[in-house]
Order: structure tokens, then C-alpha cells, then sequence
């Protein structure tokens, strides 16, 4: 039995009614025209299968040593009862992957309420699929209920990563405004004492100029403060002020999203990701 399609599969089983002590010159078997002998199979109920089609044929099996027997073939093709599985296995797993988004809808700041949601629906996850496993068939192939087990289970911790990864962006963001109030208050107090260094050393230089009488003379430290100027304002300062644009703007490159935001996505992604993999799980399994 071919099991890769297991709990969608459709098995083929045959039938077969050969004679081991007479060779066709002695007996030939033949289904007769009106194929009598056979009734009751559209009526036939099974535990897990369904009876969709059958076929008959007669055949010659040619044997080298001792000559050809006749063979009467009857061919089954029997397709397995799905109802049971949608409801044991199918829906429980879709009923965790929709359970894994309500945390997309409760609050950042209610940190114990997701991580306790997302651990539980992983455990319960791994429950049933290992639950499930238990009663099926022995098969090296991947069968189909496993495809869809891990599905689920992807989107299930991924609901999880997601919370991690708004959370770290929410106290990284957290951080960068506490570092840049810092860096406001630093500034506004470097504002305030040049203000009152300029006031002294204008202050000072008014008095050197009342109590000289030369007027082609300047003080020293107006020159200074005019080198100053000069200095600063040379191309130092332009170069200076392209690394911290240059800086500026990788820094909005990487700037990190809100964590609403990314819940805002994930409502919507998620559950699109998910229909449109169903999609292509059921068109690939039942086609």
C-alpha cells in the first residue's frame, strides 16, 4: 500500500482466482457477459474504506516450465473515509493554529497571558501530533497527516517567535527614547553654560575694550573667540556634520518598528499564510 497520501488516499486491491493444477489446455476460467456473479459491491459498507470503483479482467498467466493457467482478476479501488479524520486530527490542529492568534489581540504589557498562550498551544500541539502518530500505519514514506501536523506546528511557534520579536523591538524602543532624553538633557545643559561662558567672556572683552585706548588693537581673547569661529565653522565642521547624516540615516534604515504595528500585521498575515498553504496542502493531496 502506497500510505503518502495517508488519511487521503485511495488504494487499489486485486482479486485473483487462478488455477494451480490445470493449465489452460485442461480449464479456462471467463466471466460471463451479464457479470452475474458479482452483486452486492455498491451496497458493500466498510469501517474505513469506500468501494468507488472495480473492474474485472481475464488473463493468462504463462509460466516457462510448466505452461499457461488462467487467472480471473477483480480490481477494488477503494477510497479511505476522511470524516473521522478531519475530526480527530484536522480540526483540533486548525482550532490550536487559530488558538496561537488570539495573542495578536491581547496587549504587549500583558507579558505572563502570551508567552503562557503560545507555550500551551506548542505543548498541546506536540500532544496531538504525537497522540496521532500512535495509531498510524508503520510507513517509511512522509504521509500526509504529517505534512499537515507540522504545518500547524510552524505556525503555532511562529506566533510565538512573532511575540518575541515585538517584544524586543518594544523595549528597544524603550531604550532609544530613554538614550535620546538623555541626550536632550546633555545637550540643553551644554546649551546653558555656553550661554553663560559667553556672557563672561563678553562681559570680559567689554571691559578690555573701555579700558583701552587703542582702537586698532583687539583683545586676545576676542581673537581667540574669532579663531574659534573660524575653526569651527571650517570644513572640519562640514565633514563633521555628513558622518552624522550619513550616521542619521542608517539609524532610520534600522529603525525599529512599533510592536502594534507588527501585531497589526500579523492579524493579517497569519491567517492569510495559512488559508493559502490549506490551498495548495488540499489541492496537492486530493487532485
Amino acid at each position: 500500500m502506497d500510505l503518502a497520501k495517508y488519511p487521503l488516499d485511495e488504494q487499489e486491491c486485486a482479486l485473483h482466482l487462478e488455477s494451480y493444477g490445470y493449465s489452460s489446455e485442461d480449464i479456462i476460467y471467463y466471466w460471463s457477459e451479464n457479470q452475474e456473479q458479482i452483486h452486492g459491491l455498491d451496497k458493500l459498507q466498510l469501517a474505513q474504506f469506500t468501494i468507488t470503483h472495480y473492474r474485472f479482467s481475464t488473463e493468462l498467466m504463462n509460466f516457462k516450465s510448466a505452461g499457461q493457467f488462467p487467472r480471473l482478476s477483480l480490481y477494488f479501488q477503494l477510497r479511505r473515509n476522511r470524516g473521522v479524520y478531519i475530526i480527530q486530527s484536522y480540526m483540533p490542529s486548525v482550532l490550536l493554529v487559530a488558538m496561537s492568534w488570539v495573542s495578536f489581540w491581547i496587549s504587549q504589557a500583558a507579558v505572563p497571558a502570551r508567552v503562557s498562550l503560545g507555550i500551551t498551544t506548542v505543548l498541546t500541539m506536540t500532544t496531538l501530533m504525537v497522540s496521532a502518530r500512535s495509531s498510524l500505519p508503520r510507513a517509511s514514506a512522509i504521509k500526509a497527516l504529517d505534512v499537515y501536523f507540522w504545518i500547524c506546528y510552524v505556525f503555532v511557534f511562529a506566533a510565538l517567535v512573532e511575540y518575541a520579536f515585538a517584544h524586543f523591538n518594544a523595549d528597544y524602543r524603550k531604550k532609544q527614547k530613554a538614550k535620546v532624553k538623555v541626550m536632550e538633557q546633555r545637550a540643553e545643559m551644554d546649551v546653558r553654560s555656553a550661554i553663560v561662558l559667553f556672557s563672561l567672556s563678553a562681559a570680559g572683552v567689554s571691559q578690555e575694550l573701555a579700558a583701552s585706548h587703542r582702537p586698532s588693537r583687539a583683545p586676545r581673547n576676542l581673537l581667540g573667540s574669532y579663531r574659534s569661529v573660524e575653526v569651527e565653522t571650517g570644513e572640519p565642521r562640514k565633514q563633521g556634520a555628513a558622518r552624522a547624516g550619513a550616521r542619521g540615516g542608517l539609524r532610520a534604515l534600522l529603525k525599529p518598528i512599533d510592536a502594534d504595528t507588527i501585531d497589526m500585521y500579523a492579524r493579517a498575515v497569519f491567517p492569510a499564510a495559512f488559508a493559502a498553504v490549506n490551498v495548495v496542502y488540499w489541492a496537492a493531496y486530493t487532485m
